[in-house]
């Protein structure tokens, strides 16, 4: 497979790469560090990594405008349906290969690079570099690292392995860079995040069984001067509250108006909950955009009847 993606990449001088809606690091690294890594190897091709941007993650790394082309491969990473695809018409392009780490959700009708196993787009770019012959450099495996600790939670999901640590381990050694310069690109965050996070912690509604969630209108947005994407990146900053099980953001996107629920849990499977709501993701991480904070509670009344049918089922076991 991973011959089949250099020879396709080799065979086009035009070549653009996307990624999902709602970029989050593991996406927009994925797409910089290979974008980065074909310009390094083959300077005469036009690569361009496009999508819309976040002015919370300008710091990881540019992006490049998107433009017409003809006779070009798209490439996506992190992304298993195409109608989250950011920014991409698909009748545009000669070829198309996909790299994610999803389940499976549809074909996009070319190469498919996929591993759900992998815990995130960027560790399956890593062993696709380490598997071919092109040059990468410090800038490059820094991205690839940034994006793979983001999206693994500082490697504190199972998906991380010993295969996620050993190939780490190797770019680390074959490619030094600044681990702690990495850390603080990714968390050094203003005081209106921080104080919204205490917000989220003194109005969180926890239920009985187990759920938490927290319904942030555009009025808290504005009061605490963040945008619509903070609130749903802090998702992961309530991990380890001894009552949830699972818990979610439910925040107000005027701009695109839409809700934005950002879905996590360490026990019950979530994802066929979010597929319902016409959503998606893991099986502990996904996410659902809905029109209304109504349509909000009735994804919140299924992952509560989830949970009484997984405590009934861990009370059975231990029995």
């Amino acid at each position: 497979m991973y011959k089949k993606i250099l020879k396709t990449i080799k065979k086009y001088n035009i070549i653009v790469i996307a990624r999902h809606i709602g970029v989050d690091p593991d996406a927009l690294c994925s797409q910089l560090a290979l974008r980065d890594v074909i310009r390094l190897n083959y300077p005469e091709k036009k690569v361009l990594a496009i999508g819309t941007g976040s002015s919370k993650f300008v710091h990881i790394g540019k992006l490049d405008r998107n433009e017409n082309v003809e006779d070009a491969l798209l490439i996506v990473t992190d992304t298993p349906d195409k109608k989250r695809v950011d920014s991409v018409d698909f009748s545009k392009f000669s070829s198309v290969i996909k790299i994610d780490h999803h389940p499976f959700v549809e074909s996009f009708g070319g190469i498919e690079l996929i591993d759900e196993h992998a815990c995130s787009a960027c560790e399956i770019i890593m062993k696709f570099l380490r598997h071919t012959n092109l040059q990468i450099n410090s800038e490059i495996a820094e991205l690839l690292f940034m994006g793979l600790v983001s999206d693994s939670n500082r490697f504190l999901f199972d998906s991380c392995t010993s295969e996620t640590f050993s190939l780490v381990s190797y770019y680390l050694d074959k490619y030094p860079f600044d681990i702690s310069s990495v850390y603080q690109k990714l968390y050094l965050r203003p005081l209106s995040e921080v104080r919204l996070e205490g917000y989220i912690s003194s109005n969180m509604v926890v239920t009985e069984n187990g759920l938490g969630y927290i319904k942030i209108p555009d009025s808290v947005i504005q009061e605490y001067g963040v945008d619509s994407a903070s609130a749903g990146n802090m998702i992961n900053d309530f991990n380890f509250i001894k009552e949830v099980f699972v818990w979610a953001t439910i925040t107000e996107d005027i701009k695109n108006n839409q809700i934005r629920i950002s879905i996590r849990s360490r026990g019950p499977i979530i994802n066929h909950i979010a597929e319902k709501h016409h959503g998606g993701g893991h099986q502990f991480a996904s996410g659902v955009r809905v029109g209304s904070f109504d349509d909000a509670m009735k994804v919140m009344n299924d992952l509560d009847q989830l949970l009484i049918q997984y405590q009934s089922e861990v009370e059975t076991n231990d029995d």
